[in-house]
């Protein structure tokens, strides 16, 4: 092998000439994630780094990942879609995320959630179908959807939450075999579910978040009390207990949890910010949304400090915790503009990179 082509194969096994990989890691991995398409177009060598895991995590251990939020939607014609914003752009526009499994375009139930890098849709069942295990992941980096690894037990109509790097699915409807007090937990080192059950799950799911390292699941009324309550799961024993009476007696909206405090927007009457004090156990008003800007039925979803109240035709008003004003009960918050449509908004969730 000559001098000359040496130099050229090393040039090509180098992210960029002349520099250590891992200089030119450092530098790549600053460019903003907007910009990734087009790194990836450069070459196949940088496109493989783009996607890979090193690049996502190097991202987050130096606080260099940027969050966009992802929608599940239902459109006019009662297909399921999905949209994706970049809420630091400064055009602030949701964009549809092309691709979607067209066997999934008519379920309804299906679970949405995210981990890592990565979006599930998860179960879901419709008219002429029972409910599936079947699970599709779509990885952010690659724009692409793929079929994954299936739920133990088929489910639509359940909670979905992240705990511990691992996806919890937990109670819904299912088949004629499924046991509606279980849940399934996903461990991607395995990239394999666990069955569990528990008899304190039930059937109807109507909320849930994890706060303080546990997962609690808003349920439909008791048969015995007829009134809303909750389940909190313990990791520790792998139990679920009832929740705190109080504190679900206010619980009736999409909720969010932001340093460990639950927020909970309450459209029963108007758009209204609720938060729970657990101290004094009690709900407190935080404010109400202006009606000219909401259009429920609404999700809630945050990013650091920041609450985005995602409506029909994904309509979207964004305010700060912190630093919201009030005027007369009514918050003061900043819109992004809606699309030409009166899409329904499933479930909102946060994909970082």
């Amino acid at each position: 092998m000559t001098l000359g082509v040496f130099k050229c194969e090393l040039s090509q096994q180098s992210l960029i000439s002349g520099l250590p990989d891992d200089i030119a890691l450092f530098c790549l991995a600053r460019v903003p994630r907007k910009y990734h398409t087009l790194l990836k177009c450069v070459s196949k060598r940088w496109r493989d780094v783009v996607c890979s895991e090193e690049w996502h995590s190097y991202r987050q251990k130096h606080k260099l990942d940027e969050t966009w939020i992802y929608a599940l939607c239902r459109d006019k014609l009662d297909r399921l879609c999905c949209y994706v914003l970049d809420p630091n752009s400064s055009r602030k526009s949701w964009k549809l995320v092309h691709g979607l499994p067209p066997r999934v375009l008519k379920r309804k139930g299906m679970g949405f959630e995210v981990l890592g890098n990565k979006v599930y849709l998860l179960g879901g069942c419709d008219w002429c179908e029972d409910a599936t295990g079947e699970v599709y992941c779509y990885v952010a980096s690659l724009n692409a959807w793929s079929e994954a690894s299936p739920l133990s037990t088929a489910r639509c109509y359940f909670a979905c939450e992240v705990l511990d790097g691992k996806i919890y699915s937990i109670g819904g409807l299912g088949s004629n075999s499924s046991d509606p007090h279980s849940w399934d937990i996903y461990d991607p080192c395995t990239d394999s579910w666990k069955f569990h059950s528990d008899p304190n799950i039930v059937p109807e799911i109507e909320d849930s978040v994890v706060m303080e390292g546990k997962i609690y699941i808003c349920c439909g009324t008791s048969a015995v009390t007829s009134h809303v309550y909750a389940v909190v799961y313990e990791p520790s024993s792998g139990t679920w207990q009832h929740a705190d009476a109080d504190m679900v007696a206010g619980w009736r909206g999409p909720a969010v949890v932001i340093d460990g405090t639950l927020y909970v927007l309450d459209q029963s009457s108007g758009t209204r910010l609720m938060m729970w004090q657990k101290e004094s156990r009690e709900w407190i008003p935080v404010g109400r949304l202006s009606s000219l800007l909401t259009r429920p039925p609404c999700q809630l979803v945050a990013i650091g400090k920041k609450f985005y109240v995602v409506g029909k035709g994904l309509s979207t008003v964004m305010f700060d915790v912190e630093n919201a004003g009030n005027m007369e009960g009514v918050m003061v918050s900043s819109s992004i503009p809606k699309l030409n449509s009166d899409d329904d908004v499933i479930s909102c969730k946060c994909l970082s990179i």
